[in-house]
């Protein structure tokens, strides 16, 4: 047996008692309707009554019915569907430390930069994120938070798309970018709380030692994920442009440090990636998130889904009223 509709706005019931007075509205006009007289109406009732003296009442009763109808969709039928849609979300909380540093600009991911593929990738990661708050830090020589955690992903991919280097003083802080990173996740009540550091470089900046920092995860027992972005060694790197306004590339050697990620994963409990295509980096943050435990960030309980079944109600009632104003104009006109 199919489950009973439920009305979202059953005060718009009261509607209905505008029905009965259409009846009386529609008797009354025939009542006041002028007459014709004939000198002879024994030949009309001769002929006998037509099919437009039939279905003249029809007219009040399309009208009743087009309202009725009017009144029954908005007061919105629903019908509760079988399943039961579970309140609670799940989610992490996720700060990813992105560097900026200008060897970012190195075209070992051509034909793009290793900063214009980071970019990418971490705005598909975030894309495909449902319930997990993720928070951006960013640095160079220096760190910054750069958006806090927040599940406004639409603004968050927004401030990835403005991401630019050469914008902080050049370096690699990665001691002070984990410690900002930290910060971030200090007051968060989530279960699972991680760091995911992306960077193609050694530690050259920054006040705060990366192992420093590492002892800080491990303390607050928020695992880091290192990323080493990059192929190291000599790497193509923009030196200008030519005349033409091309850009020329010159190999250059960039120092990376494998054992300082690896270090830094082993001592707070997470995971070293190595990424030296896109299709890497997208595997390690892949990686990332199914090595997570989820947490409950909210608790919730469970909530029963309605389907709207007002949609056939507002059509009929447009129908009926469309069919009653056509032949009101037409076959069963009256005069006058």
């Amino acid at each position: 047996m199919p489950p009973l509709p439920a009305f979202n706005n059953p005060e718009a019931l009261w509607g209905l008692l505008l029905v009965p007075l259409l009846f009386v509205q529609a008797w009354r006009e025939r009542r006041a309707r002028a007459p014709l007289r004939f000198s002879a109406a024994n030949v009309f009732a001769r002929s006998g009554k037509g099919l437009r003296t039939y279905m003249l009442p029809l007219l009040p009763l399309l009208r009743a019915a087009a309202v009725t109808a009017a009144v029954l969709a908005i007061a919105r039928p629903q019908v509760r569907d079988s399943r039961v849609r579970d309140l609670s979300v799940e989610g992490i909380d996720i700060v990813v430390a992105l560097d900026l540093s200008t060897s970012m600009e190195a075209g070992d991911f051509r034909p793009q930069n290793r900063m214009h593929v980071a970019k990418d990738v971490l705005s598909e990661f975030i894309a495909n994120r449902v319930n997990d708050r993720i928070g951006l830090v960013v640095f160079a020589g220096a760190a910054y938070t750069q958006a806090p955690l927040t599940l406004d992903y639409g603004v968050l991919k927004e401030v990835v798309k403005q991401l630019r280097t050469r914008v902080l003083e050049d370096g690699t802080a990665i001691g002070d970018a984990l410690a900002t990173s930290l910060n971030r996740l200090r007051d968060s009540e989530a279960k699972s709380r991680v760091v995911v550091l992306i960077t193609d470089g050694d530690n050259n900046a920054g006040k705060i030692s990366p192992m420093d920092a590492a002892n800080m995860a491990q303390a607050l027992h928020v695992p880091v994920y290192t990323i080493l972005v990059g192929k190291g060694g000599k790497v193509p790197f923009p030196q200008g442009t030519d005349l033409f306004g091309n850009t020329v590339w010159r190999e250059t050697e960039i120092p990376i440090n494998p054992e300082l990620m690896q270090d830094i994963a082993d001592r707070t409990g997470g995971e070293y990636y190595r990424a030296t295509d896109p299709e890497g980096l997208r595997r390690g943050l892949q990686k990332v998130l199914d090595s997570l435990e989820r947490s409950r960030l909210m608790e919730g309980g469970a909530s029963a889904t309605y389907r709207e079944e007002f949609h056939p109600f507002l059509l009929a009632a447009f129908g009926l009223a469309a069919l009653e104003l056509l032949l009101r104009a037409t076959f069963l006109r009256v005069f006058p």
